[in-house]
């Protein structure tokens, strides 16, 4: 697969998440799809997401910087979002945080089959502390 084709399908399943169209996820997401090591299978990546979003109604995806190296594409996504609650152990409690998570994705048969991924749990714990001092 040629690396135009690769961020376009990246770039595809990016609207996808963006639309909450879960039904279109297969189109991107291999049956067998592993995350962070852990065999989630594509049922499992779709609760994971929209677990995601029912923390984070406001959640929206934007990729921040794009390589692409087929099979693989690296992503650093930004986020701009007000989580209820607690997100990543945190109480956020519906603040306005901002954030990124690199993430790294391995394709097999133009579908996502592992994703690596780590979010910038420390700047979200700056954020906190600088607003609990404001």
């Amino acid at each position: 697969m040629d690396s135009g084709r690769l961020e376009r399908i990246y770039r595809d399943y990016v609207a996808c998440l963006n639309a909450r169209d879960w039904d279109a996820l297969g189109r991107f997401v291999d049956g067998a799809v592993e995350h962070n090591g852990m065999a989630l299978g594509l049922a499992g990546y779709r609760r994971m997401l929209e677990q995601d979003v029912a923390a984070i109604p406001d959640l929206h995806y934007v990729v921040g910087l794009l390589v692409v190296q087929p099979p693989h594409v690296a992503a650093r996504l930004l986020f701009d979002c007000t989580p209820e609650g607690r997100f990543l152990g945190l109480a956020v409690d519906g603040r306005r945080i901002r954030f990124s998570e690199n993430v790294f994705y391995g394709f097999a048969q133009d579908r996502i089959s592992r994703v690596w991924s780590v979010v910038d749990k420390a700047a979200i714990e700056a954020q906190l502390a600088a607003s609990s001092h404001g």
